[in-house]
């Protein structure tokens, strides 16, 4: 198994280009099956998780072609359904997460599907009830056998209804929509998650001939049609790797300039960032991060310490509150980190407090942050990465420790970030990766 070998505290200088964004692709990449007709997707990452959902699709009978670095084309007219009842589908399926968002465009062209219970990151309970759910509420019936781990799904009839959702589930909601596209008559679900990259799904399916409206809100209307064609899509750059590098710039006391990032689409990421004292620029759809020797934390206007946690958009997206206690750690003051949505997110800390970081875990959902103001800087140690953002808010606090860092299981960061190793490189990083 390969780990990444880091020198740290060496300053980077440069430009970074942002992947396209990994929770965007799998939603958009499933949703390809929903046509006969072929449908081209640009700005694909070049990353495990997508890899093997692009793989899967293939197995089903999608004819995949590779138009260029980042771009396919999908073709699936002749799928394959009774695959999804073989042993290697299963295999194939239970080994990736994103695996559940098939379920929906299966139902809806299909009526019918199979689906062992996904794996992905260890990082809390992620259950499944609001895809669902919701499929129940458009007259699917599901059976899940305990003992296969194995869910069965008849959709023979889906119809459109009313129905209001038990939670803002982005992957639950995305699942729903593509399900509902193609059911009789008219589906409304309120309390619908509204991301950037469900309002680039929506926009996807009404060029392919949906008809969704309250696009961007949590109440959306969907009215059901007989068939969808073929588009082009562009998938966003990834959030969650513009706000990595921003940690990154702030940690590293680094000049770094992210090319091309929708600033538009990045909701109250940048402004999060600013609240720890972090100073950046707005060049045109560049982020200019300017070196730091200190950045200060702010407070609440009354005093006292200040409180980030995640919440379903446009709150804080839970996928940076790892990047954003790494950077506290080096801020001058404190701050408490609130992680509200997975109760196992902050179980890394404690490598950090092994590099010299001064935190303590409240509990499995808040660590109160002690900045160290760069008195005392990180030192390197051997550790392993936990899941795909663990590993990189991990990755970031050894570009930034004195001596050298050894981090393993660096499959969980190659799950998310695209060459990581290669583009730290061209910045000045010091990072081996060792086989």
């Amino acid at each position: 198994m390969s780990i990444f070998k880091i020198r740290g505290g060496k300053k980077l200088k440069g430009e970074i280009i942002p992947q396209g964004a990994k929770n965007e692709a799998l939603q958009i990449l499933s949703a390809t099956l929903l046509s006969a007709e072929p449908v081209t997707v640009h700005n694909v990452p070049n990353i495990v998780d997508v890899n093997k959902l692009i793989e899967l699709i293939g197995a089903i009978g999608s004819k995949v072609e590779k138009l260029g670095p980042e771009s396919y084309r999908f073709t699936a007219a002749n799928i394959n359904i009774k695959y999804l009842e073989t042993e290697e589908y299963r295999k194939k399926a239970a080994a990736l997460r994103g695996s559940v968002m098939l379920l929906g465009p299966i139902l809806a062209r299909f009526g019918k599907a199979t689906m062992p219970k996904p794996g992905g990151d260890k990082i809390g309970r992620r259950r499944l009830d609001t895809h669902f759910l919701g499929f129940q509420k458009l007259g699917a019936k599901f059976n899940f056998d305990s003992e296969e781990h194995l869910f069965t799904i008849d959709a023979s009839e889906l119809k459109g209804c009313y129905m209001l959702l038990d939670e803002a589930s982005v992957t639950g909601t995305a699942n729903i929509v593509m399900a509902a596209v193609l059911a009789k008559g008219t589906t409304t679900i309120y309390y619908a998650a509204c991301e950037p990259y469900l309002q680039q799904l929506c926009l996807m399916l009404n060029r392919m001939g949906a008809k969704i409206s309250g696009i961007g809100s949590n109440l959306l209307t969907i009215e059901g049609v007989d068939k969808l064609g073929g588009t082009d899509h562009t998938l966003l750059p990834d959030m969650i790797e513009i706000g990595s590098f921003i940690g990154l710039a702030a940690m590293t006391q680094s000049e770094i300039t992210i090319k091309n990032c929708r600033i538009d689409m990045l909701g109250i990421i940048p402004d999060t960032f600013k609240r720890l004292g972090i100073k950046m620029e707005f060049r045109g759809d560049d982020i200019f991060i300017p070196s730091q020797d200190l950045y200060e934390l702010e407070t609440f206007i009354d005093g006292s310490i200040l409180t980030i946690s995640d919440a379903p958009w446009p709150g804080f997206t839970p996928d940076l509150i790892s990047i954003v206690l790494v950077v506290a750690t080096q801020a001058k003051g404190s701050v408490l980190i609130h992680q509200k949505m997975f109760e196992s997110r902050l179980f890394f800390v404690d490598k950090l407090i092994d590099m010299g970081a001064q935190i303590i875990l409240c509990d499995p959902h808040r660590a109160n942050v002690i900045g160290l103001e760069r008195k005392q800087q990180l030192k390197g140690i051997k550790m392993s990465s936990p899941d795909i953002r663990a590993g990189v808010a991990l990755l970031i606090a050894a570009l930034s420790a004195s001596g050298t860092s050894e981090i393993s299981n660096i499959d969980q960061i190659d799950r998310g970030y695209q060459n990581i190793d290669a583009r730290l490189k061209a910045l000045g990083a010091d990072i081996q990766r060792v086989i």
